[in-house]
């Protein structure tokens, strides 16, 4: 199996997360304030975003190629993504990978700014969604 590489795309090259995101018929966006990481090998298998929000970061966006699934890549995504932030990190996500992000260091209903309370309370209008979040290392 070849290696896998976490970078930061640089600006120019964020079609190619967007590119990813279609092909593998994801309804996902690269977003443009936020910072975008990549798994690679020889293409990308792996992406997320981590959008700054008032007193942190959202994580949105983690998608990995169906096929690079179990093998450790998006909790090494994760980890390179939050390497040195000194904010927490909060993502939403459906009841059912909250074991998946507690594996990854996350918790469990955190404190969050009242933005994201607000929409997290929009987002769980139409589906089942939870809120965890991580702290950075050594506040927590």
């Amino acid at each position: 199996m070849p290696e896998t590489r976490y970078t930061q795309l640089d600006e120019p090259s964020w079609p190619l997360m967007n590119k990813f995101y279609r092909a593998h018929q994801s309804s996902m966006k690269a977003v443009r304030e936020a910072r975008l990481w990549v798994a690679r090998r020889e293409q990308i298998i792996g992406a997320l975003c981590l959008r700054p929000v008032s007193g942190g970061h959202w994580l949105t966006g983690l998608f990995i190629d169906p096929s690079c699934r179990n093998q450790g890549v998006a909790a090494a995504l994760i980890g390179a993504a939050v390497e040195g932030l000194e904010q927490p990190v909060w993502l939403f996500c459906h009841p059912d990978l909250r074991g998946f992000y507690e594996r990854c260091g996350f918790g469990f209903d955190p404190q969050m700014p009242y933005a994201m309370v607000e929409r997290l309370s929009r987002y769980a209008r139409s589906k089942p969604m939870i809120a965890m979040g991580l702290e950075p290392f050594g506040k927590a």
